[in-house]
């Protein structure tokens, strides 16, 4: 191990940028802020993105680690205690300087910052929290702040954190409790799920005292209301008084458990830090996330999937992200398809997650035991139309909104354009084109005005697989054994200068 103790901080930002390049954040902001007389920076909703480019003229991330030394040896991580890795840190300061300059630059429009375990998880949050503090308050930065909580810190820690943050995530890791023991004995589910359980509910009670500011309900959430189904875990059915919660989701190897050992303020709420520190923003704003690593364990899709689908339901999450298994420490014991990163699967299950919160499938719809793995050449809505060829075809011009999302080619603004526009008068194949519809593949499932677009389409699953398969890209066409997992990066073939 080889400890960069008098690193210049152009070689820090070089370590601990590439060390965090697997973390996935690739996602909008999720919140609204405008800027503030006196400070720098406004997030908006749509404008944080994770495509990185050399000039930087994309719309992106700093995302860098605190520090890339850890006392953790999980076998999956480039930054594991035993591998011979440079090793170097941030100060709060450092991370400030970054962040302003940065900014100011028009290089990113937020930060990113996760972090290994030094020393200890309270140790590491406090930097953090430290960091965080002082790019809020001292060098006035109103931008957004994604910020990973660390499992195992301390309640105060992680709470001080959402102050501050707009995101918070706290990464799963692996799909499965057993995966976590093999591959990362120093981690544990309880310490995971701990601080998971806090910022749910913590973003509830700032929801409730603050209105909207404190976290936006997640997708998942209103689709599933709009459908009339209960969440159990969910912010309608939670007591944030109480500290324990004691539901729990097996199906065979998977587990869940929601138990927390949450410690509550005298008021009966979670959030005891109200008045140390600025509660315009809220707690959270942006809601929280977490990540899994795809394909180092032997779980199924079906499973994954599952996982994915208690997440939602217990923790509110807004995303799960998915990452597919890079072996970056040439582990033999964890090759796994022929080496190479399952990156359609990790593309499947995100056409799944998709359809989990925006479309009202249900895991157990999508996938089942006996059927545990994604098809290879459909995409999951096409492959369970085809499964449930007794639904179809649907008549465009009489279907609900919920029965239109079903159907492969139509999405949720297609349906509604759908519905909205079916209030003037009655629809036709042209139409549907001009509504975004892709009928490429609706044309199979849909009717206008009783009469299909073709006379000669039939109705009949070998019928259309054979068309469909036909007629699309195979997406892993391409990935064969060539591929290389590389990230666009900030900083390529750019030079720092001063800052």
């Amino acid at each position: 191990m080889v400890f960069e103790l008098n690193a210049a901080l152009s070689e820090k930002l070089h370590i601990l940028s590439a060390a965090a390049k697997y973390d996935v954040a690739c996602t909008s902001s999720g919140v609204s802020r405008k800027s503030k007389k006196g400070e720098l920076g406004a997030a908006e909703a749509a404008g944080i993105c994770h495509s990185f480019a050399a000039d930087g003229r994309c719309v992106s991330l700093l995302k860098i680690l605190f520090t890339n030394e850890c006392i953790f040896n999980c076998k999956y991580c480039i930054n594991r205690a035993s591998n011979d890795v440079p090793r170097t840190s941030f100060t709060p300061d450092e991370i400030c300087q970054l962040t302003m300059e940065f900014y100011r630059r028009n290089y990113i429009e937020g930060l990113f910052l996760s972090s290994g375990v030094m020393q200890s998880p309270d140790y590491t949050m406090e930097l953090i929290c430290e960091s965080l503090r002082k790019l809020r308050l001292e060098y006035k930065f109103n931008g957004y702040v994604h910020c990973k909580a660390i499992p195992g810190a301390s309640p105060e820690l992680v709470e001080m954190a959402g102050w501050y943050a707009d995101r918070m995530s706290v990464n799963l890791e692996l799909p499965t409790e057993a995966g976590l023991k093999e591959l990362a004995p120093n981690k544990t589910r309880k310490n995971i799920l701990t601080p998971m359980r806090q910022i749910q509910a913590g973003v509830a009670e700032s929801r409730a005292v603050l209105g909207m500011k404190g976290g936006n309900q997640s997708a998942y959430w209103y689709t599933q209301k709009r459908l009339g189904k209960s969440l159990p875990g969910s912010t309608r059915d939670f007591n944030i008084t109480t500290d324990t919660d004691n539901n729990k989701i097996t199906d065979k190897n998977i587990s869940i458990t929601t138990n927390t050992d949450i410690v509550l303020n005298s008021g009966g709420g979670v959030l005891a830090q109200w008045n140390r520190n600025d509660t315009s923003r809220g707690f959270v704003p942006a809601g929280q996330s977490t990540q899994m690593i795809i394909g180092a364990t032997g779980e199924s899709d079906y499973q994954i999937l599952s996982v994915t689908e208690a997440l939602y339901q217990r923790f509110d999450l807004k995303r799960v992200f998915y990452s597919a298994f890079v072996n970056v420490n040439n582990d033999s014991s964890l090759v796994v398809n022929g080496g190479q990163p399952p990156l359609h699967r990790e593309h499947r299950l995100y056409q799944a997650d998709w359809l989990l919160r925006y479309y009202g499938f249900t895991a157990g719809e999508i996938l089942s035991e006996s059927r545990p793995f994604f098809n290879t050449y459909l995409d999951p809505k096409c492959d369970w139309a085809l499964g449930h060829m007794e639904y179809f075809p649907v008549e465009i011009n009489t279907a609900s909104y919920n029965t239109l999302l079903r159907v492969p080619g139509i999405g949720t603004k297609s349906a509604g354009r759908i519905v909205n526009a079916r209030k003037t008068g009655r629809l036709d194949f042209a139409s549907l084109k001009k509504m975004g519809v892709v009928l490429k593949r609706a044309i199979y499932f849909i009717t206008c005005n009783g009469r299909m677009m073709y006379d000669f389409l039939k109705v009949e699953e070998d019928y259309i697989t054979r068309n469909l398969v036909s007629g699309e890209t195979d997406v892993v066409k391409g990935f064969g054994d060539s591929i290389t997992y590389k990230q666009l990066t900030l900083f390529d073939d750019f030079q720092l200068g001063h800052i």
